[in-house]
């Protein structure tokens, strides 16, 4: 048996060897080029459909998740800027652990099926902490941010180049096998170009030329960067790309779009933000109409700002309004429609990488755009109606086609519509958030910080240090203190006229304090940072201690010089005093970084046992800079878990010592709400049991009401009419022929709910003219009295449904009170876990069953002791001894599964 086994060993080798060879002749090939077309990836133009993601946004353990939720939404390629600052937050240290492990993420998408696209930098932007940079960059001495300036030239290139050569080591480009198709450079430099003058045109070609000397295996782009340099292609940024953008910087460069805004990024103080679903459809479709081929979602999952990485006054919640919600659940109908919308690009993708485009203009608002292959059957147009109030009907080679107003309709073999930008065909849901009962919190503790005097702070100085240099982005905190000795004639002689504090600002917000007694709170806003405190002060005669709680809530991240930003108290005086006004700028303050809990950790299990904690008071009466802590276990089920923070004013949140972000619920947008109530706490920050919740409140709050919640979409929608076109997936392009897969091809409501649940109640049901949104649908004035019933016959109980739009189905002829109207069918369901059925086998114990049944519910739990079988794949036998309830009796349960 020895020679025949040789062979085979021989045999199993060669193979390995050709195996290997095709491996590496295929790795060779890999490659990213374009022409005037689109990018070309190995050999071949692609359509791409991308959607920005951040790394440091969410958590390792979410990612997975959300992007398996993206690559289900039809997106091809994973955009994902490079946070600088989290990455070097000390020079010369870094750090690529666990939020931030950006090799782990490249790697991850590139594990899903999805390519990459890398923007390096070094300046991002992104509502993010100076914009991405470090602290200790603006400390560099004679630097100049994103000029042609030595010092800031020097640093860009040596962390572009690690970044660069950490991703080339792990073999993440294409060309070497990766997922990585394309690099940005810089972002938006034109915005800030002009104040530079000579210097903003030489730094854009130099930062051009160090990237793709650093690495030119795939391309480079600059995003709204019109005279971008020949070798780095010129991109757009905005909301109506297929509108407003003139094309790339050279004629053999496609048409590519870095960011689309799917909604606006949130400051505290605004209202709600809203982008719909068909004007982002309407925008994508109109880009590729105009031989666009690269279309990025900015945001399709936004995330969170944790920590203090959010730059001036924004949200802790990042565009919330993304096709993915913060939570990473996915808003519907954003995500179902634009998942719709690349099926429908897709069906259309020969035509668009392969045809010649003519355009028919039929009026100001009316246009046909036809992609065609001469002598083949490669063919597919866009049928446009730019008015924003009225529908149309256009005549395209024969036939009549209705278009509603503002949309596009896509016909891949020019014959068929299969999608239409305005006419909605996904489902909707609404997001629920529901307290915790298993995380409910019993007991809260509080520790008061000591307002300091001038003497407890130790740094002196003449007046108030620049706030930013000061804390040099270690705290959102600074303390400034000073005294003041008055003579008794030196104060108001009539005792309802008090002197007057006033504190000149340069941002953000500030808590004053006179004699240890809190006096108020001011601020400024996103617009104008700068502000003016004034308050009325009661003083006495002899020393007075006056003391100012200074914080930042976020460094800028955006404008030409960000490196000569300041903030902080500039003027300081008393008003009102009998000899005048005094200005007390230049009277010799105490100073100190950050408040004390700070300093011990007080957020920590360890940190917080450094302090002595008492009872938080009974009134609700708690005052400012206080710290309150308490404890609750993780949430039951595996929803997505919050905090809402609705009775407190203004702060920063840690659980098990991670900071989950600042919270500013007292300001309120002009809509007389807050800006954000719920605060997402990741199911990786918990534990089982005993998670340490520690809130830093800076002026008063009632911390007796924050509440651990359970998020959800479980609330699921459909709003179909008669005329909707049928789902596009009723159609497939293969052997390059259009045809449909489904006969015959209807147009239908389609209800989906997670994975794990069943639609357990049908909401609302109503086929003739109802109105509303999800969450809020109500009857017209036709209504089918058979429509409900069909839905909860198809639905009920059921993970998914389809109900065909058709009359003879889901309305009654003769009680028909709307006959000649064209109906639409609305529909409201809420999906749930299965109930289970229960049947009890042992009668004889019915009365245990109650007993346990009273005091635990099968949600929960028996706390009795139960043992359990199986004795068939849908049922499962529990025997249960009720010791304390039934006398130590038995009782057997069988439970469908």
């Amino acid at each position: 048996m020895a020679e025949p086994r040789r062979i085979l060993f021989l045999a199993l080798l060669c193979l390995l060897v050709a195996t290997t060879t095709a491996g590496g002749k295929k790795h060779k090939e890999i490659g990213v080029t374009y022409d005037s077309r689109s990018l070309i990836i190995n050999g071949s133009r692609e359509l791409i459909f991308s959607g920005s993601i951040h790394y440091p946004r969410s958590t390792p353990e979410m990612w997975p998740d959300i992007l398996d939720k993206a690559k289900k939404g039809g997106l091809n390629l994973i955009q994902t800027y490079v946070f600088w600052n989290i990455h070097e937050p000390v020079q010369g240290q870094f750090n690529f652990e666990g939020n931030n492990d950006l090799i782990k993420f490249i790697k991850m998408i590139g594990e899903h099926g999805m390519w990459v696209s890398l923007r390096v930098g070094p300046y991002i932007e992104a509502e993010w902490n100076m914009g991405g940079f470090p602290f200790w960059l603006r400390e560099v001495p004679n630097i100049t941010f994103r000029s042609y300036n030595e010092p800031f030239l020097y640093h860009m290139q040596q962390y572009t180049e690690r970044i660069i050569n950490m991703v080339k080591k792990e073999k993440l480009f294409a060309d070497q096998g990766g997922p990585i198709i394309m690099a940005q450079i810089e972002n938006e430099y034109n915005n800030i170009q002009l104040a530079y003058r000579e210097a903003g045109k030489k730094y854009v070609k130099w930062a051009a030329d160090m990237a793709v000397n650093l690495y030119n295996g795939i391309p480079w782009v600059m995003c709204k960067q019109k005279d971008a340099p020949e070798h780095v292609i010129s991109t757009c940024n905005g909301r109506q790309c297929g509108d407003t953008f003139p094309g790339p910087n050279g004629p053999n460069k496609p048409s590519l779009w870095t960011e689309n805004w799917t909604a606006q990024y949130r400051v505290f103080g605004d209202p709600p933000s809203q982008r719909s679903a068909e004007d982002l459809a309407f925008s994508v479709a109109r880009f590729f109409a105009r031989n666009g081929t690269l279309n990025n979602y900015y945001m399709y999952y936004g995330g969170t700002n944790f920590g203090r990485t959010s730059s001036s006054f924004v949200t802790t919640r990042y565009y919330d309004e993304a096709p993915l919600d913060e939570f990473g659940l996915q808003r519907e109908p954003k995500w179902g429609h634009l998942r719709d919308l690349h099926r429908a690009l897709r069906l259309s993708k020969k035509p668009l990488l392969w045809g010649t485009p003519t355009v028919q203009k039929i009026s100001n608002d009316l246009e046909i755009t036809v992609f065609e292959k001469p002598g083949s059957n490669i063919c597919a147009a866009f049928l446009t109606n730019n008015h924003t109030k009225a529908p149309a009907t256009i005549n395209f080679r024969g036939i009549d086609y209705y278009l509603p107003q503002k949309s596009i309709s896509i016909l891949p073999d020019c014959k068929t519509v299969v999608y239409n930008t305005q006419t909605v065909v996904a489902q909707h849901n609404a997001r629920n958030f529901h307290p915790s009962m298993k995380a409910k919190i019993v007991k809260w503790e509080m520790f008061r910080e000591k307002i300091p005097n001038i003497d407890d702070l130790p740094v002196k100085n003449q007046e108030p240090l620049e706030l930013y240099s000061f804390t040099k982005d270690t705290s959102d905190y600074a303390w400034y203190s000073t005294s003041i000795t008055f003579d008794r004639r030196d104060l108001p002689m009539r005792p309802d006229i008090l002197p007057v504090l006033q504190i000149a600002s340069l941002g953000h917000a500030l808590a004053a304090f006179v004699n240890g007694v809190y006096i108020g709170f001011g601020h400024g806003n996103n617009i104008e940072k700068s502000f003016v405190f004034q308050k009325p002060i009661s003083l006495k005669p002899g020393v007075n201690q006056i003391s100012i709680l200074a914080m930042t809530v976020g460094f800028p991240n955006s404008g030409a010089y960000m490196e000569k930003r300041f903030a902080g108290p500039r003027a300081i005086t008393i008003q009102g005093l009998m000899s005048g006004t005094l200005d007390i700028t230049m009277n010799d303050w105490g100073q100190q970084v950050g408040v004390e809990g700070e300093k011990m950790q007080l957020y920590t299990e360890e940190g917080s046992r450094n302090v002595n904690w008492t009872p938080t008071t009974s009134n609700g009466a708690n005052g400012p800079v206080t710290w309150y802590k308490t404890y609750f276990d993780a949430p039951e089920g595996n929803n997505p878990v919050a905090v809402n923070m609705n009775s407190m004013a203004k702060g920063m949140i840690w659980v098990n010592g991670r900071s989950i972000g600042r919270y500013w619920t007292s300001y309120l947008s002009p809509l007389g709400r807050p800006t954000q109530c719920e605060y997402h706490i990741p199911r990786a920050f918990l534990k089982p049991k005993n998670n340490l919740l520690v809130v830093f409140e800076e002026t008063g709050g009632k911390p007796e009401v924050i509440e651990i919640q359970t998020v959800n979409r479980d609330t699921i929608c459909s709003l179909i009419t008669e005329y909707h076109p049928p789902h596009v997936k009723s159609w497939e392009r293969k052997d390059n022929q259009f045809r449909a897969v489904v006969d015959p091809v209807k147009t239908g409501s389609h209800l989906s709910c997670p994975d794990d649940k069943v639609m357990t109640e049908i909401e609302f049901a109503s086929f003739g003219d109802p109105d509303g949104a999800c969450g809020y649908f109500y009857q017209g004035n036709c209504d089918s009295p058979k429509a409900f019933k069909v839905v909860q016959e198809h639905c009920l109980g059921k993970n998914e449904c389809t109900i065909p739009i058709e009359r003879q189905l889901l309305d009654d002829p003769s009680k028909d009170s709307c006959p000649d109207i064209a109906k639409t069918l609305a529909i409201q369901a809420r999906c749930g876990h299965p109930k289970k059925n229960i049947t009890i086998l042992d009668l004889h114990y019915v009365l245990c069953l109650n007993n346990v049944a009273r005091k635990n519910t099968f949600s929960t739990g028996f706390k009795t002791k139960t043992s359990f079988v199986k004795i068939d794949p849908k049922k499962t036998v529990f025997l249960i001894t009720c010791r304390s309830l039934c006398r130590s009796k038995s009782i057997v349960l069988a439970i469908d599964d």
